[in-house]
């Protein structure tokens, strides 16, 4: 038998499998990697020896202000461990500069300020100034430009009306975007919707190129390095983390240049190799990354790579926040026929994107391909109202799949497993 403990939430789920059933385990080589030095040296190490740029003290010199983009709730990235440096680093340039931490929330929901603590701890929660961006709220916006895609490219006024504009944030394999990191804390990090809206659009969307690990040809990559050269976004600190969500590498300067870097680096610890099977198991790597359903669509995708054509996906998320985005799960929920609803999708045109409809027309790709089954603790109706299957254990969730698997004459299925669907690029 062959045991495995994968993430779900803040807990760990145990499960085994005969040896004979298991295709294949597809993991990042991340944690092979043994980083030299502590998370706080491998930053400070980034800091002083920036990518293609002066020191971000340099920058800071005679700039009374500054704005910090840094991710939210959503993402893992160890804030606590880049924020009080890139802060210090900006005070030794230009003590008196006034510092504002602007939260990329994207098209998320808000971040709390018990949030906030636990992220950067108590001290920088509390004494920093913080402004959390709403994509939403039109009159925080200022336009500086018209994307690639067409569409026009507003951004946070915070982001544009500063001396100074600089990015924190981490490298993983991102599901449409390839990578994600860099210039996207800019776009869709502090974009007006209507931007967001213009660059998911359901044709870049479907591009093959908006796919895992993949950035030349990228349609959505493209208006992203827009929008964060247009915003004149200086410099960025970007780690790299193993499942443990600990620095293991960091990359700061030029905002394409250390990118790059970055992005190197990972792509050669995350990129495996397909292991076709019936069963694929999933996870979205546990808490922050698996609060919702939203989110877990990007665990989803490691499993659709490896997927033999009608198979099953069971994908371990907990999604304590439920289904992430009202929109999404609607769009879902009111799907009677799930191509009829995919057509649509792919109808509209840039101009006429909806909120949520490139999660919902990923999901609904993989719908039509493969069954889903959900172990997860999201309501049992939510799930199923989004054309997904609901197991209440692992143990469930392989008895249901092996009965659909039955049903198509497959007696012995396969089984492929990936512990943590967002560390890895199936290719």
């Amino acid at each position: 038998m062959k045991s495995f403990s994968v993430p779900f939430g803040k807990e760990k789920i145990i499960f085994s499998l005969p040896d004979e059933d298991v295709a294949g385990v597809l993991v990042s080589h991340a944690h092979e990697y043994v980083a030299k030095k502590s998370e706080e040296e491998l930053v400070a190490d980034a800091l002083a020896h920036p990518i293609g740029s002066p020191r971000l003290s340099e920058l800071a010199k005679g700039k009374k202000t500054c704005t910090i983009i840094s991710s939210d709730h959503t993402r893992p990235v160890p804030s606590h461990v880049i924020m009080p440096q890139l802060l210090a680093e900006l005070r030794k340039g230009s003590p008196d500069i006034d510092i504002t931490i602007l939260i990329a929330t994207g098209m998320h929901r808000p971040t709390t300020h018990d949030e906030l603590v636990a992220k950067y701890g108590a001290e920088i929660a509390d004494h920093e100034k913080f402004v959390i961006h709403n994509s939403r709220k039109d009159e925080d916006m200022v336009s500086i430009g018209t994307l690639p895609s067409g569409g026009e490219c507003l951004v946070n006024r915070h982001a544009v009306e500063t001396d100074l504009l600089v990015a924190e944030g981490f490298i993983e394999p991102h599901f449409f975007a390839g990578m994600s990191g860099g210039r996207k804390s800019v776009l869709p990090g502090i974009a007006s919707k209507v931007t967001v809206l213009a660059n998911h659009c359901s044709e870049f969307i479907n591009s093959p190129y908006a796919r895992t690990g993949i950035l030349e040809g990228n349609p959505i990559h493209r208006d992203m390095l827009y929008a964060a050269k247009a915003a004149k976004l200086a410099f960025i600190c970007n780690v790299v983390i193993d499942a443990d969500k600990k620095v293991i590498a960091a990359f700061a300067g030029d905002r394409e240049q250390a990118h790059y870097a970055g992005c190197e680096f990972e792509m050669k610890l995350a990129g495996v190799k397909p292991v076709p099977a019936d069963i694929v198991v999933t996870t979205n790597g546990g808490y922050p990354l698996d609060q919702n359903i939203y989110q877990s669509v990007k665990g989803m995708t490691a499993a659709e790579a490896t997927c033999k054509d009608g198979g099953v996906i069971i994908d371990i998320s907990a999604c304590t926040d439920g289904h992430g985005g009202e929109d999404f799960y609607q769009t879902l929920k009111n799907a009677t026929n799930l191509q009829q609803a995919m057509d649509e999708i792919l109808a509209r045109k840039r101009s006429e994107t909806v909120f949520d409809q490139w999660e919902s027309q990923i999901l609904l790709r993989m719908l039509l391909k493969y069954t889903i089954i959900m172990v997860t603790k999201a309501p049992q109706q939510m799930i199923e109202d989004m054309h997904i299957k609901y197991a209440k254990d692992i143990d469930e969730a392989f008895a249901m799949a092996h009965d659909v698997l039955k049903a198509k004459g497959i007696d012995h299925p396969s089984v492929t497993v990936i512990p943590d669907g967002v560390s890895v690029i199936v290719k």
